[in-house]
């Protein structure tokens, strides 16, 4: 509504910030269509900030949304890309700035459609038919490969020819479809089935040349990446350029950058590996030669032991101690009997000295009582008293008179 001024009462511009951000306030929410120029995403931060701009008219004007909203299409939005965004139009009074805070951003054109495949790139990976452990190994050297790709194409020419100047012996079972249109699904898909029916096919490669996004959306379908995840033999996928990546590169066994890329990755180079298998020929040599040398300087060095060159010098050395230790003990054992036979000798000569017989051999004699006991006194016996006397060559019987 009007607002009354004159130059007599102008408007502070303060005031008319505060009554430019109350009319915007009243504004609803709006989709706006423009060309994102800026973008900023710091880390962290729970705000993105876009500048999107109208070419026609050479306006730009900020945006603003949160980093959910952002998050949906950031991996098919970026710098120059075509987006439509609800918006609801904000008045920053201090600045007397516009800007937009955004809801909700749609890509538009190529955007919106990547957005789309994006979603099911999600949905699939979800369903893990993206998952690395479900990648199926291919074999060193294949007997007959497997091709689908368009007819008389520059893929399949690149294929052929690589692979066969890798390996001339190589086989192929070709299957030309269309690789674009609305055709293009169903017999790809048809021709991969049939490919993996075949026993004797032991790798498939599905390949096809550069184009728009638009021309490889086949690539991308659904019903060819279940196909491929199904698959009992390992797929490799050749499709476009180095920076195309359709859904059936996730899906594949094996990813190739180019149609030619796949025929080297599949077929081993016959000249790489006659090189390889000599090298191999040559360290295998080396190594039972370098053993051979290793065994030889050990059998010489075990040779030139004394003990091996000489074994009867440990035995004569070994003689003639064992001969010098039993001298040794013999000396050793007839000392010890002549020093045992003289105490021997000494002890006896000191028994004999000792011994009552000696007495008794200088005439003495031993008077004993009937019951053993030795008479030493004469009041120890009595007249008429029987007692038995011992000399040295015998002994008697005494009587007592008085």
């Amino acid at each position: 509504m009007a607002v009354n001024s004159t130059p007599e009462a102008p408007l502070p511009v303060g005031e008319v910030s505060r009554l430019i951000g109350g009319w915007i306030d009243r504004l609803g929410a709006v989709w706006v269509e423009g060309q994102i120029t800026q973008l900023s995403r710091r880390p962290g931060a729970g705000v993105v900030f876009l500048t999107l701009r109208d070419p026609s008219y050479d306006i730009s004007v900020s945006v603003t949304c949160f980093r959910q909203v952002f998050d949906e299409i950031a991996d098919v939005v970026s710098e120059g890309a075509r987006v439509v965004v609800l918006a609801k139009p904000e008045w920053y009074a201090p600045r007397g700035q516009l800007s937009l805070r955004a809801a909700e951003i749609r890509p538009v054109g190529v955007g919106e459609l990547l957005a789309r495949l994006e979603q099911l790139k999600k949905s699939l990976a979800a369903e893990g038919l993206f998952a690395p452990e479900r990648k199926k190994p291919l074999p060193f050297l294949p007997q007959l490969i497997g091709l689908v790709c368009g007819r008389a194409s520059a893929a399949e020419r690149d294929v052929l020819e690589n692979a066969r100047h890798r390996w001339p012996a190589v086989r192929f079972e070709v299957r030309n479809v269309p690789v674009q249109g609305v055709h293009a699904v169903p017999q790809v898909v048809q021709a991969v089935k049939e490919l993996d029916a075949l026993d004797d096919v032991d790798v498939i490669i599905v390949a096809r040349g550069g184009g728009s996004v638009e021309d490889l959306l086949p690539f991308s379908d659904e019903q060819l990446v279940r196909a491929v995840a199904s698959c009992r033999t390992p797929v490799v996928s050749a499709i476009g350029h180095e920076p195309d990546t359709p859904l059936l590169d996730y899906v594949a066994d094996l990813r190739a950058s180019t149609p030619t890329d796949a025929a080297k990755k599949v077929v081993p180079d016959v000249g790489e590996e006659y090189e390889r298998v000599r090298a191999l020929q040559d360290r295998a040599r080396r190594c039972v030669e370098s053993f051979l040398q290793r065994e030889r300087r050990g059998l010489a060095q075990a040779l030139a032991r004394p003990s091996i060159e000489d074994p009867h010098r440990m035995i004569d050395e070994r003689a003639d101690h064992v001969s010098s230790l039993v001298d040794r003990g013999r000396r050793t054992l007839g000392h010890l009997l002549d020093r045992a036979d003289s105490e021997l000798t000494h002890t006896h000569a000191r028994v004999v000295a000792l011994s009552p017989a000696a007495t008794l051999q200088r005439g003495y004699a031993v008077l004993q009582k009937t019951d053993g006991h030795v008479v030493r006194a004469p009041d120890e016996v009595t007249a008429e008293e029987t007692l038995r006397a011992r000399v040295a060559e015998g002994e008697f019987v005494v009587r007592v008179d008085a």
